[in-house]
This record gives C-alpha cells, structure tokens and sequence, in this order.
C-alpha cells in the first residue's frame, strides 16, 4: 500500500515537474523567483531577525530566540534527511528551459529552504500576528521558487512547509 501511494505520489511530481520545466515563465515571475530563492539562501531571515531585535518590542528576544532555534533544528533535520532519502532533484531527471540555477546540493528531499523559510516564518508570525502575511509571503515565494526554479518537486516542498511549520510552532511553544 504504502508503496502504491509513493508510486502515485512520485508520478504526479514527476508531471508537474515536466510542465514546470518547460514552461517560459514571464520575465517577472522568473525575477520573482531568483529573488525569493536567493532571500531564501539565509540573509533575508537573519535581516529580519535583525530588524526585529532592534524593533520587536519586549518580546523580541523570543521571537528570535524562537524562530533561531525552529531554523538550527530545520537545517540539521534537513542534511539529514536528505542523506537517508536520496532523491534526485528535478533538474538533475529532466533539463529546465530557463533556469541557470546550480543547486547548493544533489538531494531533493525534503526542501531546505522551505524547512527554513517556515521554521523562521511561523515563530514571527506568532509573536508578530500584525506581520504575518508579510512573513508568509515571504515563505511561500521562496517554497513556490523551489519549484518553478527546476530544484524540488512538489513533495519536498510541502513536506518542508509541514516540517518547517512544526519545528516553528514547537519552537515558539518552548520560548514563550
């Protein structure tokens, strides 16, 4: 069964995978998606971070402590499980016809920076409700990049959002 389900699941990745890398993305969602992609390298969580440790208020060292904490255990969960998964990246089974991209590693599963982006997100959406769906955006660009950039299919994403929302939450369940 459980074999039958991977199968079916891989198949409709493996679809979505080759009409997304054929697909000549307008000019602004190619730009959109290298800098969500880019943002989603480290340098925008750790501004945000930064920004809120100036202006975050009293909780401030919660929100950061939190969401550096969700982030730490999603980057070594990751590398991980990544090396007990072993899958192919999507630009490594079939060529994408616009992205350039070299991925930073050979494994597919789960996304990184989707684990990241929502590791990040969710303990500042929690303590910063009133900023949540900027924090949202910003991660969902960055898992949408993932896919439309050639570098995941659409289960190491989801799988990241999930895994990424949870080490945020219980995070954030741990400093507050």
């Amino acid at each position: 069964m459980a074999h039958t389900i991977l199968g079916f699941l891989n198949d409709r990745d493996h679809a979505l995978m080759r009409r997304v890398n054929r697909w000549r993305a307008p000019l602004w969602v190619r730009l959109w998606m290298v800098c969500a992609t880019r943002g989603g390298d480290g340098w925008l969580w750790y501004a945000m971070c930064l920004a809120v440790l100036v202006l975050g208020g009293p909780e401030r060292f919660a929100a950061v402590g939190a969401a550096m904490l969700a982030g730490t255990a999603g980057v070594g969960l990751f590398i991980w499980l990544k090396r007990i998964t072993g899958r192919r990246r999507p630009c490594a089974v079939e060529p994408h016809c616009w992205s350039t991209l070299l991925p930073p590693d050979q494994f597919s599963f789960p996304s990184g920076h989707t684990i990241t982006a929502f590791a990040f997100a969710t303990p500042l959406m929690m303590y910063y409700p009133d900023a949540a769906w900027a924090m949202a955006f910003c991660a969902f660009s960055i898992a949408l990049s993932r896919i439309l950039l050639g570098m995941h299919f659409l289960t190491d994403v989801l799988a990241g959002a999930v895994i990424g929302s949870g080490l945020g939450y219980f995070a954030t369940c741990l400093t507050a």
